[in-house]
């Protein structure tokens, strides 16, 4: 008969992986590095946008499937009128000089987020993305563009709710699984990595949900001066820790 505590060690065993298969990212410095420069905050997202394309590129190479990075949060609407209006220039930007390559590269394209307060031609770029891209298998890049995790929460339990007026579901069978079902990334596995630029350390916000076990790295980069080998580092980092999910050590 085998020994009850060695059989509940092996149940909560440590998860050890080569991966991340899922690496999201928040995009953190634009402001700053452009200061630095002498340059004004839109040359920083400028940059920032250059910065998006080296790391979806060594994502695909380094063997990670999902990268999702925080575009626009929900807070970012406190901003300057003048700043707003750049960064969605700079989504316009992106897709009209990526898309194209990107769909041709086997890239799947999502943009999670709420719609609410964009602009006409902005939805029409969103659904562009999703609609061309729907069928890609090779890479997934997912945007988080007008995205809050707590706006998230908020919605899945308001479908929870409009599911429980419905007949459809009762409260008691409401459980993680089923609010999961309801989020805006419902279609993506949870964030085994989360990278934040520049320094700071918080998540301000981002993929609350799906971030319960996700292994957090900071990095002092800041995030136009972000390359493949910083993208390197930060797998290392996540390699050499060990994820227990709850349980306990090796």
């Amino acid at each position: 008969m085998s020994d009850p505590a060695t059989s509940i060690e092996s149940q909560a065993r440590v998860i050890e992986v080569a991966g991340p298969r899922h690496v999201a990212i928040i995009m953190d410095g634009n402001g700053r590095w452009a200061k630095a420069r002498g340059l004004p905050r839109a040359a920083g997202h400028r940059e920032g946008v250059e910065a998006l394309r080296r790391v979806v590129e060594a994502c695909r190479e380094l063997g990670v499937e999902h990268l999702t990075v925080f575009s626009f949060s929900t807070e970012n609407w406190r901003r300057p009128p003048s700043e707003i209006s750049a960064l969605f220039d700079l989504l316009r930007l992106y897709v009209a000089r990526d898309l194209a390559r990107l769909r041709q590269e086997g890239v799947r394209i999502r943009i999670i987020g709420s719609r609410e307060g964009l602009e006409p031609d902005l939805l029409r770029i969103i659904d562009e993305c999703v609609t061309t891209t729907g069928h890609n298998t090779a890479f997934n890049l997912n945007i988080a563009f007008n995205y809050g995790g707590r706006a998230e929460i908020v919605e899945a339990v308001r479908a929870a709710a409009r599911a429980v007026s419905r007949g459809e579901i009762a409260p008691d069978a409401i459980d993680e699984s089923f609010l999961s079902a309801c989020l805006w990334t419902r279609d993506l596995p949870d964030p085994d990595l989360l990278i934040r630029t520049s320094g700071e350390q918080r998540i301000s916000n981002f993929l609350l949900w799906g971030c319960a076990y996700t292994e957090i790295v900071f990095m002092e980069e800041r995030w136009p001066d972000f390359d493949r080998g910083c993208m390197e580092r930060a797998l290392d980092v996540f390699r050499s820790r060990q994820r227990r999910f709850g349980g306990v050590g090796a």
